[in-house]
């Protein structure tokens, strides 16, 4: 079981994160910016939304998934839009929870890339993932979470006990 923060009441939520399917593919119209289903129908692609379990039908942040050359690519991750930001958000800890899993799942891959996950980050947010999650800059704006930040976060998000 994961919990995200409600910032409302300073209670932890029941979440989970499940594979996307096509019931609960994030879509534009409803004020996501990646074409998620896009994302969904990806070869190599693996997708997931974070809901909480009072709510299964809705997605507060999406992650996808991309395995490639080895390497476990966090291809795009979304929070709903009023779970971005410091002061006004709903939810905390919906991106640290995906970003954790994304971890998670690193170490499941055979190579020697086994526990690194990496992106490719907006410029302005290359500070924040360094500081928030560990992330290490690698080149132009690639970065990537080694495996010890990356287990430092699955016991942090995906551990996190009521």
């Amino acid at each position: 079981m994961i919990y995200i923060l409600d910032k409302i009441n300073g209670e932890l939520i029941e979440s989970e994160i499940v594979p996307m399917g096509k019931k609960t593919i994030p879509l534009k119209k409803d004020g996501w910016n990646f074409n998620w289903r896009q994302l969904f129908g990806e070869e190599n692609g693996r997708t997931y939304v974070l809901r909480t379990l009072n709510s299964p039908d809705h997605t507060e942040g999406a992650l996808c998934l991309r395995y490639e050359h080895d390497m476990l690519i966090m291809e795009a991750l979304e929070l709903l839009h009023y779970n971005i930001g410091q002061k006004n958000k709903r939810y905390d800890y919906v991106a640290g929870c995906l970003i954790a899993f994304g971890c998670r799942e690193s170490f499941k891959i055979k190579s020697d890339y086994k526990g690194f996950l990496t992106f490719v980050s907006k410029t302005n947010l290359i500070n924040w993932y360094a500081e928030k999650y560990g992330a290490k800059l690698a080149l132009g704006q690639r970065m990537f979470i080694d495996w010890e930040n990356g287990e430092r976060l699955i016991e942090k998000y995906l551990n996190l006990t009521k």
